[in-house]
C-alpha cells in the first residue's frame, strides 16, 4: 500500500502517512462518509473549531498569540476560520437578495435614481466578499500602527485580523439571519451599530494581546478608530473607482434630475 498524496510506502496498519502526515483514506466518498468527514472537520465537539470560537470570544490572545508563536494543532488555522466566515457570509448575501430591495438597502434610496440604486445594489452584492477581504489589511495596518507592544510583523497582524474579522462574521451570522428573516427593513439600521461594535471587538483583542495601561489603551483605541475609518472611506472610494472604470456607473447617473 502506498500513500495517495506522496506515493511513499505504507504499512497495512497505517492511519497516517509517516512521510507527509496525510490521513490514509480507504473508503469511497459515499454520502455517509462525506457527512462524517464534514462533521469531524467542522462540527465535532472534539474539533478545534468550537475551541477556537469560544477562546476568540473571551481570550482572543490565546488563539492569535499561540498561532503566531508556532502552535498549529490546538486551534483552527486562520484560513479555515476565514473559509467558514465567507461561507456564512455567502448565505447572508443569498438571503439578502431574496428579501431586500434597493430602497430598503439604501438609507438614501429615494434620493437616488432608481436605475442607479439598482446598479449599486447589485454591485455591492457582487463585491461583498472582496470588501470583507479588504477590511483585513485595513484593520491590520491600523493595529500595527497603534497596538504593537510585542513587535508583531505586519504579516502577523494580517493573521491576527483574519482571526478577528472572521470571528466577528461568524458570531454575527445567526443575528443577521434572524433579522433578515423576521425584520428585513431593520437590517441596514443594525449594520451600522455592528460596524462600531466590530471595531470595539478589534480593540478588545489588541488590548488582550498587548496589555497597555488604561490611559494608553484609550488613546490608542481612538487612533485605531480614526485609522480604520479612513481605511473604510478608502474602500468606498475604491469601490466607486472600480464602478466607473468598468462602466457600471457613469457621471450622468449622478446628474441632477429634472
Amino acid at each position: 500500500m502506498i500513500c495517495k498524496n506522496c506515493e511513499k510506502p505504507l504499512t497495512s496498519e497505517s492511519n497516517f502517512c509517516s512521510f507527509c502526515g496525510a490521513k490514509v483514506i480507504l473508503n469511497r466518498l459515499t454520502f455517509r462518509n462525506l457527512t462524517y468527514e464534514i462533521s469531524q472537520r467542522v462540527f465535532d465537539l472534539d474539533n478545534s473549531f468550537f475551541r477556537t470560537f469560544a477562546q476568540l470570544i473571551v481570550r482572543p490572545e490565546m488563539v492569535i498569540d499561540s498561532y503566531i508563536q508556532g502552535v498549529r494543532r490546538r486551534f483552527l488555522n486562520p484560513i479555515s476560520h476565514l473559509g467558514i466566515a465567507l461561507t456564512l457570509s455567502g448565505i447572508i448575501i443569498f438571503v439578502m437578495q431574496k428579501v431586500m430591495t434597493p430602497e430598503m438597502f439604501f438609507a438614501y434610496g429615494r434620493q437616488l435614481p432608481e436605475e442607479v440604486a439598482g446598479k449599486l445594489y447589485n454591485s455591492i452584492y457582487d463585491y461583498s466578499s472582496l470588501f470583507f477581504i479588504l477590511y483585513i489589511p485595513v484593520f491590520a495596518v491600523a493595529g500595527y500602527l497603534t497596538f504593537n507592544r510585542k513587535d508583531y510583523l505586519l504579516s502577523e497582524y494580517i493573521i491576527a485580523y483574519i482571526y478577528i474579522l472572521s470571528q466577528w462574521s461568524i458570531f454575527l451570522f445567526p443575528i443577521s439571519l434572524m433579522v433578515l428573516i423576521f425584520a428585513p427593513t431593520s437590517y441596514i439600521d443594525l449594520s451600522f451599530p455592528t460596524l462600531f461594535i466590530m471595531i470595539g471587538y478589534s480593540v478588545f483583542a489588541m488590548q488582550r494581546i498587548h496589555r497597555y495601561a488604561a490611559a494608553a489603551a484609550t488613546l490608542r483605541a481612538i487612533l485605531f478608530f480614526i485609522l480604520t475609518a479612513i481605511g473604510y472611506i478608502g474602500i468606498i472610494i475604491l469601490f466607486y473607482i472600480v464602478m466607473f472604470m468598468t462602466g457600471t456607473l457613469e457621471l450622468q447617473d449622478f446628474a441632477p434630475q429634472q
